[in-house]
């Protein structure tokens, strides 16, 4: 009987093992086995709190398939062969979480709260007197929101002689907030953008391609950053005034929403505002908040 050499088989499902060949592309009906997909979804669950049900199978699949080429592996069995029995998890972790991630996110998206921000929120903040505004965009995907939000604040701010403000911008993702940092978009992306606001804050890109550059005294505005909101805690210094975190909770089972959602309510300043996404609900939960409009909380 032959006993499998498993070191040699690990070295040959390396990535680094293969510098200088080309991966033959993973065939389209490349599937994941039920052990495959179960492991996956444990440890995804396990890192970033983002749930697969096995209805997902599909979906992760065809974002796994991109890691699968760009590792040099021949199939989804041999990338997770090499991430569950060759040790490969620590140095794909940061790749295999990207790579699940939901980044839909749009510029003014869910209006209502930014209708509710300019005329309820900040002149009743300007008319306390507080001088400079702490926001949070957690869950900033490519930036949409927090560049949104930059938007309102700063031309609030030059009509009404104030408050000043930083937004602190923060996601699980790498990748995404590398484009949110560049902030450049797409023109077509930017169609939901006001005229007035366009005028201040956009510019066309400079080589005559079909995009725009979000102003620099905004991107100035802005710290981005990555942050997991499973971890036990949020380092992003003093209370915030304003925190927005929509259609994030979507992707968490109940028990790590209302842990996360308890974490968010810790880092507000006393009557600071928690805004969730229009379909997420913390009703049932035992947290300081009470609800001042649709999906707005404030810290009690």
């Amino acid at each position: 009987m032959t006993v499998p050499n498993r070191s040699s088989e690990c070295l040959a499902a390396r990535p680094e093992a293969r510098v200088g060949t080309i991966a033959p592309r993973p065939a389209p009906d490349d599937r994941l086995s039920r052990r495959d997909f179960a492991r996956l979804s444990a440890y995804i669950l396990e890192q970033s709190g983002i749930r697969l049900p096995d209805g997902k199978t599909t979906m992760l699949e065809g974002r796994l398939r991109r890691r699968v080429r760009a590792t040099g592996h021949a199939s989804l069995a041999d990338y997770c062969a090499t991430l569950f029995e060759c040790g490969g998890l620590p140095a794909e972790r940061e790749h295999l979480l990207n790579a699940v991630t939901t980044n839909k996110t749009d510029f003014f998206r869910e209006p209502r709260h930014f209708d509710y921000l300019q005329a309820e929120v900040l002149p009743r903040l300007r008319d306390a007197g507080v001088p400079r505004l702490r926001v949070w965009s957690a869950g900033c995907s490519t930036g949409a929101e927090p560049y949104t939000l930059a938007m309102l604040l700063d031309s609030f701010a030059i009509d009404h002689g104030g408050p000043d403000y930083g937004i602190l911008a923060t996601d699980l993702d790498t990748e995404v907030l590398a484009v949110a940092r560049r902030g450049v978009f797409p023109t077509a992306q930017l169609d939901p953008v006001p005229p007035l606001l366009r005028q201040r804050y956009l510019h066309h890109a400079l080589d005559g391609r079909d995009e725009l550059r979000i102003a620099p005294e905004l991107r100035a505005a802005i710290g981005f950053a990555p942050l997991n909101l499973i971890e036990q805690h949020y380092p992003v210094g003093a209370p915030m005034h304003l925190i927005f975190c929509r259609n994030v909770l979507i992707y968490f089972e109940r028990d790590t929403q209302v842990a996360v959602v308890r974490r968010l309510a810790d880092c507000l300043a006393p009557g600071g505002l928690l805004f969730l996404g229009h379909s997420e609900s913390i009703a049932g939960f035992d947290l300081p908040l009470v609800p001042v409009a649709g999906t707005v909380f404030a810290r009690a």
